[in-house]
C-alpha cells in the first residue's frame, strides 16, 4: 500500500443518487395520497351530467312539456324532473351550476330547463377536482349538450 489507510464511507455520487430516489418516492406518494379524483372519474361524472341533460331534453320533446335537470350541489345529485331518473356524483368532486336566474332555487339547488321545441334555458355545469376541470355546456337556442376541457 502507499501508506494511507483505506477510508470507509459514501461517495458524493452515491449520496446524490439516494437523495434523487428519495425525492422521487416522496413525490409519487404525495400524488397517490392527494385524495383527488382521477381523470376517469371526472369524465364519468361529466358524461353522467350530459346524459341527464340529454334525457331531460328528450323528455321535453317527447311529452311536449318542459322538463328540467334538477341539480343538488350539496348532495352532488341530479334528477330529471318528474323523478324519471336520478344519479349521484362522487362527493370529492367540485360541482358548480351556471344557469338562468329563473332556474336557481338557492345557492345549492338549481336546474337547466328544456322546452318542447328542444331549446333550453341554457347553462353550464362545471365538474372539477384540483387542476382538472370539465365543462358540460347547454346551448340555449338549440339545447345541444357538449363536454369540453376547462381552462
Amino acid at each position: 500500500m502507499d501508506g494511507r489507510r483505506a477510508e470507509r464511507g459514501f461517495t458524493l455520487l452515491e449520496l446524490l443518487l439516494v437523495l434523487v430516489v428519495a425525492a422521487a418516492s416522496y413525490a409519487l406518494i404525495l400524488r397517490v395520497s392527494a385524495g383527488g379524483a382521477s381523470g376517469a372519474e371526472i369524465k364519468s361524472a361529466a358524461r353522467a351530467v350530459a346524459a341527464g341533460l340529454r334525457d331531460a331534453r328528450g323528455t321535453a320533446i317527447a311529452t311536449q312539456e318542459s322538463a328540467a335537470l334538477l341539480l343538488d350541489l350539496e348532495r352532488r345529485s341530479l334528477e330529471v324532473s318528474g323523478g324519471r331518473s336520478s344519479r349521484t356524483l362522487p362527493q370529492r368532486l367540485d360541482v358548480k351550476l351556471y344557469t338562468a336566474q329563473s332556474e336557481i332555487v338557492d345557492e345549492k339547488h338549481g336546474a337547466i330547463r328544456f322546452y318542447p321545441d328542444g331549446s333550453s334555458s341554457g347553462g353550464r355545469v362545471t365538474i372539477s377536482s384540483g387542476e382538472r376541470k370539465l365543462l358540460v355546456d347547454v346551448d340555449w337556442l338549440t339545447g345541444r349538450v357538449s363536454i369540453k376541457e376547462g381552462g
